[in-house]
């Protein structure tokens, strides 16, 4: 059996606040709460929704669940109960919690839940001006609980109104790129992509895959440079996919967007893959998600394709990488973040 978060212990410990005939969970992990939720409430409708693929994929394994992704929650009616796991960003919240207020019944019940450290006590500050009661249900584990009951609704909800634009200036290109809360390096080019693109070579055609895309940076870059390419971007984040398209737009361009957890969803043949990966550590190194990713990129690449990532200099890349690849380099490499270039034989 899987283990149950902190979270989801703190839930499940006030089992008599679950019920409903119709119940929406929001950005829940696969951590085995859905099941339990689906005993509690055996003859209810149970609703999941993430933005995370990976998620969605597991929760759709739920034989009486029914699993959402996007980048914008479905329109479900009488809504009986939603209950939101905080997350750490918290214009995502702001997001969301406008997002959910747009889908609420008049009789809607909400409970929040999150870890302290991933700042929940937030959600206290955000919703007041919205709820007629609201109360701390329940705190364990470093967790709190919360419920809102009689919550304004929102009238209309657009993500649009959630873009930032922001102006990337790298190497030789100055570009205009769109990003919405809870993408990766929200609103700023980050430094390792930075790096990535001052060494990036750009085939003169073909087929080239962004994975772990974000908002679009590395496309956008390889776009203006190469207009005729045909550019795939890959993210498990559909607020991503969501945001790369934005971008992609802004500067005249068209791509193929693919919503995947892993290169599970790809079914192309690449002439290059481009990557500021998604798989920086904490303080426990997990290299196995690289190892995946490096093992099936060789199999969705053409003979002589070029592979080029950029990841934290201190993780043990090369020696995964020359297991994989006969043809492996150190582009380059400074304290913080190493470029590696690998092809194809």
């Amino acid at each position: 059996m899987q283990k149950l978060s902190n979270p989801s212990l703190l839930l499940l410990r006030n089992e008599e606040e679950l019920h409903g005939e119709k119940v929406l969970v929001i950005n829940h992990s696969d951590d085995g709460f859905l099941p339990e939720l689906t005993k509690i409430n055996s003859t209810s409708q149970v609703y999941a929704f993430s933005y995370n693929f990976a998620d969605h994929l597991a929760a759709s394994k739920h034989q009486h669940v029914t699993s959402f992704v996007g980048h914008s929650l479905p329109s479900i009616d009488d809504l009986d109960l939603v209950i939101y796991y905080y997350p750490k960003s918290k214009p995502e919240a702001n997001m969301m919690l406008s997002n959910i207020r747009a889908n609420l019944g008049k009789a809607t019940r909400l409970l929040v839940v999150g870890a302290n450290k991933g700042g929940v006590k937030s959600v206290e500050k955000q919703l007041k001006p919205y709820a007629q009661a609201s109360y701390k249900l329940d705190s364990a584990k470093h967790c709190i609980l919360y419920e809102f009951n009689e919550l304004t609704e929102e009238q209309h909800f657009d993500i649009a109104d959630y873009h930032q634009t922001f102006s990337v200036e790298v190497a030789d290109q100055n570009f205009a790129a769109v990003s919405v809360p809870g993408v990766f390096n929200h609103g700023k080019l980050d430094i390792g992509t930075e790096l990535l693109l001052n060494h990036l070579s750009i085939p003169q055609k073909g087929n080239v895959l962004d994975f772990g895309c974000g908002a679009g940076l590395i496309a956008t870059y390889m776009l203006n440079e190469r207009p005729n390419l045909s550019l795939y971007c890959l993210d498990v984040s559909a607020l991503a996919l969501y945001a790369s398209e934005q971008t992609l737009k802004m500067n005249g361009h068209t791509g193929h967007f693919i919503l995947s957890d892993g290169l599970g969803q790809v079914t192309e043949k690449f002439d290059a893959i481009v990557s500021n990966p998604p798989f920086h550590t904490g303080l426990d190194t997990d290299y196995s998600i690289a190892e995946t990713f490096l093992a099936n990129a060789k199999h969705m690449m053409k003979k002589g394709a070029n592979l080029q990532i950029v990841a934290n200099s201190f993780l043990k890349y090369p020696p995964i990488m020359e297991q994989h690849f006969k043809h492996f380099k150190t582009e380059t490499k400074n304290t913080k973040f190493a470029v590696y270039h690998a092809q194809n034989s």
